[in-house]
């Protein structure tokens, strides 16, 4: 019954960082390898739209991160293009719809702090034309626009630029993304909000006190704007104790979110990031371990990459979830944020 289920459902991932690995590759590869060692994993996953972040290495910011940005932008395409007969780069609503009645998988193009654009916000337009539709602008640290969460002891709130940021994205239907952002940020870009907001993989602080996930005050703040809080995988943000990094501790997560800001406002945000770190020689992007205080390659046994979301649907029935619920969670409350505002400008 919940395979059924999950089949039947329309599946969100907000975020995978499969992009990184991607263009890791010569450009040659790019489809091939996507074909080969994504595909297969989204299809056993059931995942019907996918959100691609471009996260930028450390290694090529500040001088190369526009470079290497438009470099993953165009991976993107290439990939897409290059399996146009199993995926899609939907730019609006309607796209992402035409995907689903195709039988294809929705991809949906966003910026992970966005260090290609600093404080230069009339970059936001360029990458929009290219198919951007999802964008944050700060990631653990400081960047012109914010400071991440790893910052919070500045207390700082978004910067002119950042002020600028909120309102060029809302202009152009780019849906801004809280995750990462550092605590008073958040606080800052609600009080700015006039459309709605997401965190594309953050927990519940409640349940775990880390700088990276939410808290209740927030998760109501998000669900007021009528956003959707999409809860991270990643075991170490789930519990302090790796004895709790269990599917159970996972369905705590998302049954605190609902609970606090309302059923219609909670998705999946596995950030499946083991393989993409595993695989980039030399490791990708900064210590994220070090930053996390917690080994980020840890994994919730069964959830190490998307074939095991199922997963996910049968521990939400198993503790008595309704269906409707249930369908709302693993991705119907994404696919109706992203045909109402997806693209759509201001």
């Amino acid at each position: 019954m919940s395979i059924e289920l999950h089949r039947r459902a329309v599946v969100a991932d907000t975020h995978n960082d499969l992009l990184m690995a991607v263009a890791a590759r010569p450009p040659a590869s790019w489809a091939r390898f996507f074909r080969e060692r994504w595909l297969p994993q989204l299809r056993d996953g059931g995942v019907d739209l996918q959100v691609l972040p471009v996260f930028i290495d450390d290694g090529f910011r500040p001088e190369g991160a526009l470079r290497e940005t438009l470099r993953m932008v165009e991976a993107a395409h290439v990939l897409a293009e290059g399996n146009a007969d199993e995926v899609s780069l939907c730019r609006d609503g309607e796209e992402i719809d035409q995907a689903l009645a195709d039988g294809k998988i929705a991809l949906v193009l966003a910026l992970e702090s966005a260090p290609g654009v600093d404080a230069d916000v009339e970059l936001f337009s360029t990458l929009h034309r290219l198919g951007v539709r999802v964008a944050s602008i700060a990631h653990w640290g400081r960047t012109p626009l914010a400071d991440g969460s790893g910052e919070d002891a500045t207390g700082s709130r978004l910067t002119a630029a950042g002020v600028e940021a909120v309102a060029e994205l809302e202009r152009l239907g780019v849906i801004f993304d809280v995750s990462h952002l550092g605590a008073t940020g958040v606080e800052h870009v609600l009080e700015l909000a006039t459309r709605p907001v997401m965190a594309t993989h953050s927990s519940a602080r409640a349940l775990r006190d880390h700088h990276r996930n939410l808290t209740d005050d927030q998760l109501r703040g998000v669900a007021a704007t009528g956003g959707v809080v999409c809860v991270n995988f990643v075991a170490g943000f789930l519990s302090a104790d790796p004895a709790e990094y269990t599917l159970d501790r996972l369905v705590d997560h998302i049954e605190h979110v609902a609970s606090v800001a309302g059923i219609d406002h909670v998705g999946l945000g596995p950030d499946f990031i083991r393989e993409v770190t595993l695989e980039l020689t030399p490791p990708c992007c900064e210590d994220m371990s070090a930053l996390a205080g917690f080994d980020v390659n840890a994994t919730v046994p069964g959830l190490e990459g998307p074939r095991g979301l199922p997963l996910v649907t049968e521990a939400l029935l198993r503790r008595g979830h309704p269906e409707p619920d249930v369908l709302q969670i693993v991705g119907g409350n994404v696919h109706r944020l992203f045909q109402k505002e997806l693209g759509r400008p201001a």
